[in-house]
């Protein structure tokens, strides 16, 4: 199989590399499995255009990605509109999609899980007709990402650190709005701080991540209105794996749902993969089973 991978030098664990050493490393593990293999070290303002040329590429089957959640995201909408194959390599601060796939985080472990490893096909989601691998998400998380993004870190731990004191900040005035939502129950509305949208419904570990990726069902989670202390009781649920019995949390799984802000603001926002986005006023949601091929990294033993 021709692969093509674009190693992000700008993500986190890249950053701090040799690449030419691991890409000639990646190169030797996937010649040894019997794969033809190309490398592209680009910067983060790169990144597109090139996924975007592998991806429309006759010779190239496969691309794999190099980089952190919103790498991952756009590549995998890439190789799902041109029908290639997804490989990825953790290179973020969580790799969550990474994480449901069962992908080392490692990433030179994780070079050789995917080289051995074999095609097989997963879900993916979409929010108006724009595929995401991991989450959508209203309200409190767009929040941190914002108060986040005008912080100065270079580091995957100095990130953490930053989203920390973004919960912080955001704790202050935590959001509250009013939603209406259909899904095959019927209409429902309610005020909530917070919606998630998951690509499969999460597990319940400490990195909440779809606890299997074929079962064409959405994962929805509702944030009841928060107070400061609630809002920070629920971020240390989330980093100690028992956010689904905080009592400000609600789910439900279905395969469609449409989400209409009536009130919402014009600079409001949204999360798609970890990426800001501007939030329409209606968001139809839809899972879309098994549309997605990637390469299933094969077990360590």
């Amino acid at each position: 199989m021709h692969i093509a991978a674009v190693f992000n030098r700008d993500s986190g664990t890249l950053r701090t590399m040799n690449l030419e050493e691991f890409c000639a490393e990646a190169k030797d593990a996937f010649a040894a499995a019997g794969h033809e293999f190309d490398c592209n070290i680009v910067n983060g303002d790169e990144v597109v255009s090139t996924l975007e040329n592998l991806a429309t590429s006759d010779t190239v089957e496969a691309i794999i990605a190099a980089g952190g959640d919103g790498t991952i995201s756009t590549a995998a909408a890439l190789a799902l509109k041109e029908n290639k194959i997804l490989g990825l390599l953790p290179a973020g601060t969580m790799n969550l999609f990474a994480r449901a796939l069962g992908v080392p985080q490692d990433i030179h472990r994780a070079v050789h899980a995917i080289a051995h490893g074999s095609v097989g096909s997963v879900d993916i989601a979409t929010a108006n007709e724009q595929p995401f691998v991991h989450q959508f998400s209203v309200g409190i998380h767009p929040r941190l990402v914002r108060i986040r993004n005008g912080m100065v870190y270079r580091s995957r731990f100095g990130k953490m650190l930053a989203s920390l004191r973004a919960i912080a900040a955001a704790a202050a005035n935590p959001p509250k709005f009013d939603v209406e939502y259909t899904d095959s129950t019927g209409k429902h509305s309610r005020t909530v701080s917070g919606i998630a949208v998951s690509n499969n419904p999460l597990d319940d570990g400490p990195v909440p991540v779809a606890g299997q990726l074929d079962s064409g069902r959405l994962g929805v989670y509702f944030a009841a209105p928060v107070t400061t202390g609630e809002l920070i009781g629920l971020a240390i649920d989330v980093l100690l794996g028992r956010w689904r019995n905080n009592p400000q949390v609600t789910e439900l799984e279905c395969t469609q749902l449409e989400l209409h802000f009536p009130k919402r603001k014009k600079d409001a926002q949204a999360v798609i993969d970890g990426e800001l986005i501007d939030l329409d006023r209606k968001v139809i949601l839809k899972a879309v089973p098994q549309a997605l091929r990637v390469i299933l990294p094969k077990a360590e033993s």
